[in-house]
């Protein structure tokens, strides 16, 4: 769990301490590729640092798959609105490749919260941190066309483009695979 300490120090002030308060809260868990970390319909009570491997987030609307994150290393992969309000996930978090995590389990977290201000504080900063990402892709899809948003992929995410692939790229970019084809081939021209 060393790139664990290593992410979370770079987020916060964190001693050795507060990491050996911690560890009752993570759990350390290897998913095959198409295991699920998060079905749609259940209560995420979780956090995953996402250790080794890559997941993404999707909407499954009548058999039609709709991609909506990409997680990779050193990032974490929630559904924020479930965790923090106790609801049902309305969408699947999916492993792509074989998938190593560090879970960060809700009740023991918050428990060990009220007694450790550091790890209160790592909790805000998660969350803080995965908010971010989501609104500024919110905003990509909102102001740009899909050549402009692949374009904004290109230059803040490198690692989406070099590990998926082509047909959930275009789901994610909410274009036909032929669409997002034809992007690509006007840009090399």
């Amino acid at each position: 769990m060393d790139k664990l300490l290593i992410f979370i120090r770079s987020l916060t002030l964190f001693s050795d301490k507060s990491w050996e308060i911690l560890q009752p809260a993570l759990i350390k868990q290897v998913f095959k590729k198409n295991d699920f970390p998060l079905r749609q319909g259940e209560v995420c009570n979780s956090l995953f640092y996402i250790e080794n491997g890559f997941c993404k987030s999707y909407y499954d609307l009548d058999g039609e798959i709709k991609n909506t994150g990409f997680f990779f290393e050193n990032e974490i992969a929630t559904n924020v609105s479930s965790f923090g309000s106790g609801q049902r996930s309305t969408f699947n978090i999916i492993a792509c490749e074989p998938l190593t995590v560090v879970i960060f389990h809700k009740e023991k977290l918050f428990e060990i919260s009220r007694h450790a201000p550091e790890i209160e504080t790592l909790g805000r900063c998660c969350i803080r941190l995965y908010a971010i990402k989501q609104e500024e892709l919110s905003t990509a899809f909102q102001l740009y066309s899909a050549e402009d948003r692949l374009k904004y992929m290109e230059e803040t995410m490198p690692m989406l483009l070099q590990r998926v692939s082509l047909s959930q790229l275009a789901s994610f970019l909410g274009v036909k695979r032929e669409t997002l084809s034809r992007i690509r081939k006007r840009r090399v021209l």
